[in-house]
């Protein structure tokens, strides 16, 4: 099991006080696993005495106006793969089913596919293991990856030792297109567009873990084909 996961999801969660209160045992995980290379660790940890010296509703208004307006950037993987298809829905029971197996629990409203608790998840795993699932979506974690370099480069930083991690590839992969982060109307007008539809995909053979791979390598199909 490597913390280095969890270090990586909680960097990526809405901020909190308490999360700034952890940023040095933060920095300590990453630093002592390292798993990332030294200069990724050094950048990491500016940003994370950086995160904790800052005003918590600048932080905290930073993420909301990064994450939560407009979905070039959205934290839910499978938006990414499948956009507003009802596929979603089934790739998301998956997800369930194998957190589930693997004693994770999701707090009320939480969506699986969410990058944090999906980082929170890989830290349960054997490192192996837990390098292979993160390698799944990693056409995905390199786009998300591109685009964060243009709006925030503490955020992009974050972004970067996570596809270094999933070994991601030179070119990303997204079902959503990429938005001028300063057309604030435009970013509105697709985030409330964007209905999310739950219910049964089409079927798939295999066990839930073999389908959940299938759908997260779409994105990697689609990176390799342009």
């Amino acid at each position: 099991m490597a913390r280095t996961y969890r270090a990586l999801a909680a960097l990526l969660s809405y901020p909190t006080e308490a999360l700034q209160a952890a940023a040095p045992e933060i920095a300590a995980v990453l630093e002592a696993e390292a798993l990332l290379p030294e200069a990724r660790r050094t950048a990491l940890a500016g940003l994370l005495r950086a995160f904790a010296q800052q005003d918590i509703y600048d932080l905290q208004e930073r993420y909301v106006g990064l994450f939560d307006r407009g979905r070039a950037v959205s934290l839910h993987l499978f938006e990414h793969v499948h956009g507003e298809s009802r596929d979603r829905g089934q790739a998301m029971a998956d997800l369930i089913t194998l957190y589930g197996e693997h004693g994770l629990e999701m707090a009320p409203g939480e969506l699986p596919d969410f990058l944090p608790l999906f980082l929170e998840f890989l830290s349960l795993l054997p490192r192996v293991e837990a390098q292979a699932l993160l390698a799944e979506p990693a056409a995905i974690l390199r786009a998300l990856a591109d685009r964060l370099a243009t709006r925030d480069a503490g955020y992009a930083a974050v972004m970067e030792a996570v596809a270094e991690l999933a070994r991601a590839p030179a070119v990303g992969a997204s079902a959503i297109p990429d938005e001028d982060p300063n057309d604030l109307a435009a970013l509105d007008a697709a985030w409330e567009e964007a209905a999310v539809r739950f219910g049964p995909g089409e079927a798939m053979d295999g066990c839930g873990t073999d389908r959940l791979r299938t759908r997260l390598r779409a994105a990697s199909r689609d990176a390799a084909a342009a």
